[in-house]
């Protein structure tokens, strides 16, 4: 592929993702119930769960949920269901229903890792964005395309997690200040558990 071919597509993908996004609001998310280290395990597991779209595109896979509304609107659901699920039990542990996840007692950095890429994954509107964003910066001229898809994607990917990481130290700095004031520790459960569980419902009455 040609220099300046690859030049305009990582400037493309850079502004895409200085964009306010779902990725964004779910590192935010995490940032403000555990901390900066929090959000930046989220946005790791994020990009992880980018690569197994960006593979899927490189081999045609995600052509399935272009061409069938069904398989698209399971893997929708599942996606959006998940992440109510994670939402919801930030309301629990506001009203002390779940122990594991009060501030004696922080989700694990592994477990956090696990459902961030489990997140990513089953977003079917990843696996359609790269779909539709990447092919027409192949160039059938440079040789086989699945190689070049998985470049782009690994492009969009490397430039998405800059991004990530700002919001997560900025909103994890905020949740710091949170964390000193007991009495604002039901604030910030309610507000990560809300950001979840609007995303996941987002992503469920989202059009095709």
């Amino acid at each position: 592929m040609s220099v300046e071919t690859l030049l305009v597509f990582t400037a493309a993908a850079l502004v895409l993702n200085i964009s306010p996004g779902p990725s964004n609001l779910y590192v935010m998310s995490r940032s403000i119930a555990q901390g900066p280290a929090a959000g930046a395990v989220s946005a790791a597991g994020l990009a992880c769960g980018s690569l197994v779209h960006v593979a899927a595109a490189a081999l045609g896979l995600s052509a399935l949920f272009h061409y069938s509304p069904a398989a698209f609107t399971v893997v929708k659901m599942i996606g959006a269901a998940y992440l109510v699920y994670l939402g919801l039990r930030h309301f629990l542990s506001s009203n002390g229903a779940d122990a594991s996840l009060e501030a004696g007692a922080a989700k694990p950095r592994r477990r956090i890792f696990v459902e961030s890429v489990f997140v990513e994954a089953l977003n079917p509107k990843t696996a359609l964005f790269f779909l539709a964003f990447l092919p027409p910066f192949v160039d059938p001229a440079a040789g086989s395309p699945a190689p070049q898809i998985l470049l782009l994607g690994s492009i969009v990917i490397l430039t998405g997690i800059p991004c990530d990481l700002l919001v997560a130290f900025a909103s994890g700095s905020v949740a710091t200040l949170l964390r000193r004031r007991p009495l604002m520790r039901r604030l910030r459960d309610w507000l990560s558990g809300s950001v979840l569980v609007g995303l996941g419902a987002w992503i469920a009455l989202s059009e095709r």
